[in-house]
């Protein structure tokens, strides 16, 4: 509807002008033209073409609130409503009631936005009820990728229905980390009515997978818990994945493990001293890397790497002969590559950051100069913009953002290792000197985690580090953190799961093959895996995971 009819139409409405009928909404009534109602739902549509007009040209809905009918006629003569937290839920039952589908859709739209722990139970249930399905295929994916809250935390989780818990379940899609909880959200369900629901044990343990859950647990929770052992069908489950448990790996059937929610990608890097184009997905549920990318494309090593809007971009480079300004961006969807813009120096052992849809490259090398300068690229436009040069020229610097800023710690100049860091104000375009590491390292691992930044590893000239720091922004103030488990510099990191996960890297001249992993909540590096990326230099991200990569998931 253009702005001008929009205007006539509600000009209409307000002074009652032209008026061929009334509706009545409780004691209010509201003098309307069919067939402006017609225009915007099926159910008036239908009332006015087949109903005769009553003699005093009056509809009644004595049931139908005066303030929700009010909005559907504004809609109805403007196509336009405002939804808010008071009118939502009776607006959308009386837009589904009267079939006015650009009310329910805008109702549908301001519900998915307020998704949360602690209401998408009830909006799951509400979209079945009003028949959305799109809002209710969303809230259910909500709930799958918030088991882990809702669960433990939701008083609407309590009033699900048994088969709904059950459909929760059973889906490959419920993100946790481990399969105990599931377990654990069963008891809480069972025990806020435990007469009652009890006997629906056996039918939701079938959906756990007891095979994802230690032998310790097994025996110690779940085959002594009261609901549990009292029921013969459940312990014959119990003891069957037991005695699974038990048995050799290579006797063992392969458990069917949850999709996860987010993946680590790890990019390119070095193997066997050449530069290595391999891109591949690490499932943290299976434990299993997958290749993405087999495509031939000419190496450069040491270049800078970033994630965004769905694409891989590697920037600059170094062959161990000259440096590279060029710029090439793998698409996830398509899985091709495609050069874009250049930069408009060459750089090689530089850093990169992303920073509200824009990419920053920052200092690096250029034959023997060490840069300060740097440059930012919009996607939009494909071009790259030169912006202030920092303090300190540097390679080797481990970037990262927080926020609204980018940040730049250590690195190299001169073969000597600097403790400098600084940050830039994209909003200044200035660089500000920030307090220094106490020590300094170069190719060290940085990544934003729970408001600081993590400044990882590296090497301080004379050995390399398994040393960790944090810098809190907000109090300018370094601490320490637990150390890796192995020192290694140029390696991979990325936050995945509320975990700092550190991928390959060199040591001593030789490659890492293991993934560490530091939880904050212990303060403690543990090794997730052995079955690495044998590589170094790699580099790394985490993205959320979505149809183009499900494919590639064991």
């Amino acid at each position: 509807m253009t702005s001008a009819r929009s205007t006539v139409f509600r000009e209409l409405f307000l002074d009652g002008q032209v008026c061929d009928s009334v509706i009545r909404a409780g004691d209010v009534e509201f003098k309307i033209h069919r067939i402006i109602l017609c225009n915007c739902s099926a159910y008036f549509r239908d009332l006015f073409s087949y109903k005769p007009l009553p003699s005093n040209k009056v509809y009644n809905f004595p049931t139908v609130s005066p303030k929700a009918m009010s909005l559907i006629l504004e809609y109805a003569y403007t196509q336009s409503v405002v939804v808010t937290e008071d009118n939502v839920l009776e607006l959308l039952a009386e837009a589904d009631h009267f079939i006015v589908t650009g009310i329910i859709q805008a109702c549908c739209d301001f519900l998915e936005r307020k998704l949360c722990v602690n209401n998408c139970v009830s909006i799951y249930n509400l979209a079945h009820l009003h028949n959305c399905p799109d809002l209710r295929g969303k809230a259910f994916l909500y709930i799958l990728h918030h088991f882990e809250e809702v669960g433990a935390l939701s008083l609407e989780f309590l009033q699900l229905s048994v088969q709904q818990l059950s459909d929760l379940i059973e889906n490959d899609e419920l993100n946790v980390k481990q399969e105990s909880t599931v377990f654990e959200a069963i008891l809480r369900w069972i025990n806020y009515s435990p007469v009652e629901r009890g006997c629906d044990m056996p039918a939701l343990l079938k959906q756990v997978r007891l095979l994802l859950i230690p032998t310790e647990y097994l025996v110690g929770t779940v085959s002594r818990n009261d609901v549990v052992s009292s029921s013969p069908a459940c312990m014959d489950m119990v003891t069957t994945a037991m005695k699974m448990l038990n048995e050799s790996i290579v006797e063992r059937p392969i458990p069917q493990t949850r999709l996860p929610s987010e993946v680590l990608l790890a990019v390119g890097g070095w193997v066997s001293h050449l530069p290595s184009d391999k891109i591949e997905m690490y499932n943290v549920r299976a434990d299993y890397w997958v290749p993405l990318s087999l495509t031939p494309y000419a190496s450069l090593g040491f270049y800078g790497y970033a994630y965004l809007n769905g694409c891989v971009y590697c920037i600059g480079g170094f062959d161990f002969t000259s440096f590279s300004s060029h710029v090439r961006r793998f698409s996830l969807t398509s899985q091709t590559w495609t050069e874009v813009g250049p930069m408009h120096e060459e750089r090689g052992f530089l850093s990169v950051a992303t920073l509200n849809g824009c990419i920053y490259a920052m200092g690096g090398c250029q034959y023997q100069k060490t840069l300060k300068n740097a440059e930012r690229y919009e996607p939009d436009t494909n071009q790259w913009t030169m912006i202030a040069s920092m303090h300190k020229p540097r390679a080797e610097a481990g970037a990262a953002t927080l926020h609204g800023k980018v940040y730049i710690f250590g690195g190299v100049t001169e073969d000597e290792p600097l403790s400098c860091a600084e940050s830039y104000n994209p909003d200044t375009n200035q660089w500000t000197l920030i307090t220094p590491m106490e020590t300094g390292r170069t190719g060290g691992a940085v990544v934003a985690y729970n408001n600081e930044i993590f400044v990882v590893g590296g090497f301080n000239g004379i050995t390399q580090l398994r040393s960790v720091i944090a810098y809190d922004p907000r109090t300018r103030r370094w601490r320490n953190v637990a150390p890796m488990l192995h020192p290694r510099e140029s390696f991979g990191i990325a936050v995945l799961e509320d975990q700092l996960y550190v991928v390959g890297g060199f040591h001593n001249g030789g490659l890492f093959c293991n993934l560490e992993c530091y939880d904050e909540k212990t303060n403690r590096w543990y090794i997730v895996s052995d079955k690495g990326m044998t590589q170094g230099a790699v580099s790394c991200c985490v993205l959320k995971r979505h149809p183009d990569l499900t494919a590639y998931l064991p």
